[in-house]
């Protein structure tokens, strides 16, 4: 293959970034798009990068060093990353590569100005644009300058921020090359950005563009607040117009300075209301070409607009595809379902097919449309009172939706394509007998599917899954099942709701809740503590679980002394709770039975925190202390007017809540259970596909729809470069933050408390289980890492049931996502845990370690001095 240093900007386009780089592959395709102008230029090719890395040996010995780094340990970064730079600076450029620059220079003009940039092939892709990672120089005069800037550049790969951002996203030093545009300068009366896209809401049908005078080194650096204009419609909708003290010129002789603006020019705009309408119509032409919303540098010279840059943006959360034009409210179901990561195909396309409700993907994550529910006013107020009372959030985003002229149509009050959130709340009766019947229909039903299972292979095992998938929804829509989770939920509303009226008493329902019979997620944790009372008396079984690191440590257990008891007791747990796990309606993340190491950590914390018989002790102070709240309550509304009938009926919704709110957690456990079952027969067949050469290893099935797999199965062949693009898009997908409602026009609508009844810079949130608690934060984001001591609270993004047993050993929680009815706030409400939840960017906002106070009566955080 012959080398070729050195390629027109015209010639270049978008396949070839691994010749051009990111940058120099985007600019060619601008260049061929009819109507865009674009400066002139040429690239320095990857090809003299490499021949350039070929003559310093020495550097692959650093690179080795700098792979083993840890991407926090920023001082080795830093030595070993300017060791390379300055080795790379060092070299001088072989005789044949400077004389093919120096030609290209001569096409375009030796003396003129130029800006030298960097064009790694990992930068400005549609998953990770690297932006500002690598080094520009502007206004570059002469061949000597401009050789020696391409240096530089080429050192620019290993800079810092560069490494640790490559690091951080587990991308090999060695894959990745540097290319260099050299281009001619434009000398810009403004310059600034353009996104297609609005980058803070996701907006795609409002275009944000930042506008200051000069060369747009002055925004980039941040030394000027830009004019802000947002277009929609090809109308100006909002701008604000900036003092813009200084701007970046070029000098003559080359290089750039700061200059002042005269004060007169400081407050007009960069731009009139026509030039931006104008370079947004240019922006929708580039979107539309890369077929993406784009971040785009340009310069405003005399005769019009130059495109300097254009790259995709990378922020913005994928709008699910629907294939119509029409208006869409789409809704997160992690929110609900406490679990925000990004999910895998396998596990995406599975809860797909077993849920109540038709989900679309978008970033890893599922979504439900809300949009006909929302336009019938009658499956309107429904929707937003369950949602209101589930997450507050989530309800004044979708008011803020239905505020917008005419985004939802208005419907007539017709049946809006699937159950009212309420239809399943007819009567039934308060009877302890319909429960105990309901979990014997979900053990019978995982019972036939284990032993039906065990039989089927190949494409067999398929069709059994689709007739299994179907009974898994037969028993989850049983009508009474529906009915004994909404008899729970309701009667805790109403007596909130009567309680707080009748006696000025916040979310009374909380201690009433304490040890309710029946909840297999609280049940899980109190269980937990009764494994770490077989094994605290024996001290070298404790010894040997400290040190624990490899997933088969039961099977060395037995070998110890008193420690064939203790694996009876870790593996009874596993029996009983082992296909939970966090993230578990994800069928692909890995189970407790499968990787058991994850509880020795809580499994410690208890021996070391409390002593033997807590799990009954805990459960039975919870039973006395709702018996007493009871008693309370009923004697307070006897002393009112009308009292006995005000007491008789908080009775009976009382013995209703006891029933049934236990109940709630379920239908989750059996859920979870039929998909630990399906995943072992589909690891299995797996197997074979590896066996049979067809796949490298067992795990990638996740990576494949249970579609596709099936369609694997039967033919024994598999897309390699599928598996390979969902792999990089899942890796992606973690550096997105799902929002809790999402618009078809790609607006993340966040939602507000709007309350003015919490103290200053107190953390606002959702109230969930009643008291107030001080303590140590402990934040945790790994339920493997927690190291809990009595009196901590936990602080996390999400708990879902597998983060119970943390709960028997914490003073108070506060997540960043959850809902009144959703797991942690349930167990929180179980274990009589001070619970404040939805607290946006909690984990980041407090300190592992802070002291913090949990007002979980009133729903607010405040932070300790």
């Amino acid at each position: 293959m012959i080398e070729r240093y050195v390629l027109d900007l015209q010639e270049a386009d978008e396949t070839q970034v691994a010749v051009v780089g990111g940058k120099g592959a985007h600019l060619g395709g601008l260049s061929r798009i009819e109507g865009i102008r674009v400066p002139g230029g040429f690239c320095v090719t990857t090809d003299a990068f490499r021949r350039i890395m070929a003559e310093a040996p020495s550097i692959d010995d650093r690179l080795d060093q700098l792979s083993r780094l840890n991407p926090d340990d920023r001082e080795a970064i830093g030595t070993l990353s300017a060791q390379i730079r300055r080795t790379i600076e060092g070299i001088a450029i072989p005789g044949d590569l400077a004389a093919a620059i120096t030609r290209a220079l001569a096409r375009l003009g030796e003396q003129a100005a130029y800006a030298v940039r960097s064009s790694a092939t990992a930068e400005d892709l549609p998953t990770s644009s690297f932006a500002g990672q690598q080094d520009t120089y502007l206004n570059v005069v002469g061949p000597t300058a401009i050789l020696q800037h391409v240096s530089r550049c080429w050192a620019s790969l290993f800079t810092e921020r560069a490494v640790t951002y490559r690091q951080r996203n587990g991308i090999d030093h060695r894959t990745v090359h540097m290319a260099v545009v050299v281009q001619q300068m434009v000398f810009p009366h403004a310059s600034g950005i353009l996104f297609t896209a609005d980058p803070v809401t996701g907006n795609r049908k409002v275009a944000t563009v930042d506008a200051s005078f000069g060369l747009g080194e002055a925004l980039v650096s941040g030394l000027v607040n830009p004019d802000v204009f947002k277009v929609r419609h090809g109308e100006v909708v909002a701008k604000a117009i900036a003092a813009k003290q200084r701007a970046v010129h070029a000098l003559p002789a080359g290089g750039t300075q700061e200059v002042a603006i005269d004060a007169q020019r400081q407050e007009q705009p960069a731009l009139t209301d026509a030039q931006v309408v104008r370079l947004v119509q240019l922006g929708r032409r580039i979107e539309a070409h890369f077929g993406r919303p784009q971040d785009i540098e340009w310069c405003l010279v005399d005769d019009g607009f130059r495109i300097v840059q254009s790259r995709p943006i990378t922020t913005l959360f994928p709008i699910p595809e629907t294939g119509d034009q029409e208006n869409h409210v789409y809704v997160s179901v992690g929110h609900q379902q406490m679990m925000t990561d990004p999910m895998k195909p396998l596990g995406l396309s599975v809860w797909q097919l077993t849920a109540m409700a038709p989900m679309h993907v978008a970033g890893g994550r599922l979504f439900v449309d809300a949009t006909r529910r929302l336009a019938s006013p009658a499956s309107r107020a429904a929707l937003l009172d369950v949602m209101g009372r589930g997450d507050p959030l989530v309800r004044d985003a979708l008011e803020t939706v239905l505020d917008r002229d005419d985004f939802v149509p208005s419907l007539p009050d017709a049946d809006p394509g699937g159950p009212s959130a309420r239809s399943a709340s007819a009567p039934v009766e308060t009877d302890p007998a319909i429960v105990i019947e309901l979990i014997e229909r979900s053990q019978a039903s995982i019972a036939a599917l284990e032993r039906d299972i065990r039989t089927k292979t190949g494409p067999e095992l398929f069709d059994f899954l689709l007739e299994a998938f179907e009974e898994h929804k037969r028993v989850l829509g049983d009508p009474l099942n529906m009915q004994a989770i909404m008899a729970g939920m309701e009667a805790t509303w109403w007596l909130n709701d009567k309680l707080q009226e009748w006696l000025g008493e916040k979310n009374a329902a909380d201690t009433l809740t304490l040890s309710a019979p029946d909840n297999i997620t609280s049940e899980m944790g109190l269980a937990l503590l009764d494994v770490a009372d077989v094994i605290r008396p024996r001290p070298e079984v404790v010894a040997f679980l400290e040190g624990v690191e490899d997933e088969s440590f039961l099977d060395e257990l037995g070998k110890l002394a008193g420690g064939a008891e203790a694996r009876d007791a870790i593996e009874g747990y596993l029996d009983r709770y082992g296909m939970r796990c966090v993230g578990e309606i994800d069928i692909t993340r890995p189970r407790w039975r499968e990787r058991p190491t994850t509880l020795v950590p809580v499994i410690l914390d208890n021996v070391r925190n409390f002593g033997p018989g807590a799990a009954e002790r805990r459960f039975e102070q919870g039973r006395q202390k709702a018996q007493k709240k009871e008693q309370d309550v009923l004697s307070r509304l006897r002393a009112l007017p009308d009292g006995d009938r005000k007491a008789d009926e908080a009775k009976r919704m009382i013995d209703r809540v006891r029933t049934f709110i236990g109940y709630r957690e379920y239908p989750k456990y059996g859920i979870v259970s039929r998909y630990f079952v399906y995943k072992q027969a589909l690891l299995e067949e797996a197997e074979r596909l590896v066996q049979a050469n067809v796949l490298p290893e067992k795990e990638d099935i996740f990576y494949l729809t249970f579609q596709e797999l099936h369609g694997v199965v039967r033919s024994n062949r598999v897309d390699d470069q599928l598996i390979q693009q969902r792999k990089d898009a899942f890796r992606s997908y973690h550096a997105l933050t799902p929002p809790r409602v999402l618009t078809s026009d790609g607006e993340a609508v966040t939602g507000a408390y709007r309350r003015d009844d919490v103290p200053a810079g107190a953390l606002i949130g959702l109230p969930v289980s009643v008291g107030t608690i001080e303590g140590r934060a402990r934040v945790i984001l790994d339920l493997a890492e927690a190291e809990l001591e009595a009196g901590d609270i936990l602080v996390t993004t999400f708990t879902d049931p597998s983060w119970s047993p943390l709960f028997v050993g914490i003073a108070g929680l506060v997540t960043e996502v959850g809902g009144l009815m959703t797991h942690g706030a349930v167990i929180a409400r179980e274990y009589g845990l001070p619970a404040v939840v939805g607290v946006e960017q909690a984990t980041r906002l407090i300190r592992d370690g802070q002291r913090i106070r949990v007002h979980g009566t009133d729903g607010y955080v405040e932070i300790l001095p």
